[in-house]
């Protein structure tokens, strides 16, 4: 039997693997999705996701050749506040597709299996103790293929934030407000750029900016869609509203894949059930206003897979769901806070307004947010 098997095989997912795999763990990552593969991001890892690869051993590769970032440029309808990190760090931005290949390929070359192309039907559970107890999941090649069991002593859902295993247990909700969808694309010839990335907050959207390698731009659009409206139109309409964006975007090309992520917030009542732990999105996502869910991620996997390894040497499970939880709200509880109220600023046009004035007073909270939101040391 294996001792792990993991769902999705993005940031958490193979971060979880790398850990297990280099513990000594029987490690099986699977994922629906083959590899390489476009993912739904803003495409920027943070001062403090950075630090938490380097303490994993994880530089090179994609990240000695991604754009380096010095901060953010945060905007309102009226203000808007440079925001260096400072203290010499530096956020990345690069492309999921290739952030995520390395770090699958860094678990792999630790000892973890990888199976790609493998739908989670639900979770294996096991009713005779007089309660569930997960051992493993039901996949198949393809929604219409049979079902093939993978027993486990142990599965971490990695597998987002609409998490077919968390989901199956009833550990997660989507929340009914506020109800965003997220538009991402690329574009190149945007003028403006430079080495801050940037967030614009508007009472009905905001967008992020992400300069990339060789004057590519990452643009992400996170709104409420009129009815009908097709990908496409939703970017440029919300772009070309905007003058100060309209401007700068007035010469670029867009490609024509926009991708759609939503209703993009979900909450998770419990980190796991017994013989389950989740890890990333499935725990939890909040939107993405603040570009920390790469560092979230990266960190939950780390706990999840900790506390998966003592449960092996144990067999005691109650105890893991325990310590992850009390590990989850000292890691992130603060910041968890922190999104969900920025969360229901960004919902409310009269709370960006005030937002917009206190941002033109003292500026200086505006610094000290990015700060905090990209887990600046």
């Amino acid at each position: 039997m294996l001792d792990v098997i993991i769902a999705g095989a993005g940031p958490a997912g193979s971060v979880a693997a790398l850990v297990l795999a280099r513990a000594g763990a029987r490690v099986l990552l699977l994922d629906r999705e083959t590899f390489p593969r476009d993912k739904l991001c803003g495409d920027t890892v943070n001062p403090g996701a950075v630090a938490r690869l380097r303490a994993l051993g994880l530089e090179g590769g994609p990240l000695a050749t991604a754009r380096s970032l010095a901060g953010m440029r945060v905007s309102g309808p009226t203000t808007t506040v440079t925001a260096p990190y400072g203290d010499g760090q530096r956020a990345l931005a690069l492309t999921r597709r290739a952030l995520d290949t390395w770090l699958l390929e860094a678990a792999i070359a630790a000892g973890a299996r990888f199976e790609s192309g493998l739908v989670v039907r639900e979770p294996l559970v096991d009713d005779t103790r007089g309660r569930p107890l997960v051992r493993g999941l039901c996949v198949s090649r393809g929604s219409d293929a049979p079902a093939t069991r993978l027993p486990a002593m142990i599965t971490i859902a990695a597998d987002g934030r609409r998490s077919t295993i968390a989901r199956a247990l009833g550990l997660v909700r989507h929340p009914t407000r506020p109800r965003r969808w997220a538009y991402g694309t690329y574009a190149t010839g945007v003028t403006g750029l430079d080495e801050y990335g940037e967030m614009h907050i508007r009472p009905e959207w905001y967008a992020g900016v992400a300069p990339l390698a060789d004057g590519l731009v990452n643009l992400c659009i996170v709104t409420q869609p009129e009815a009908g409206e097709a990908p496409m139109t939703v970017v440029t309409r919300t772009i070309a509203r905007d003058t100060a964006l309209a401007a700068r975007f007035a010469s670029a090309a867009f490609d024509s894949d926009v991708r759609v992520l939503g209703p993009l917030a979900s909450d998770a009542r419990a980190v796991g059930a017994d013989g389950l732990l989740l890890a990333g999105d499935a725990a939890g996502f909040v939107d993405p206003l603040t570009g920390d869910g790469v560092r979230l991620a990266i960190e939950s996997a780390e706990l999840a897979a900790h506390e998966a390894l003592r449960a092996i040497e144990t067999g005691d499970m109650g105890a893991a769901l325990v310590r992850l939880a009390f590990a989850r709200r000292r890691a992130f509880g603060r910041k968890l806070s922190f999104n969900r109220a920025l969360r229901w600023m960004v919902g409310s046009p009269a709370a960006v307004g005030l937002a917009d004035i206190g941002a033109r007073v003292v500026p200086g909270l505006v610094r000290q947010a990015v700060r905090y939101a990209g887990d600046v040391a």
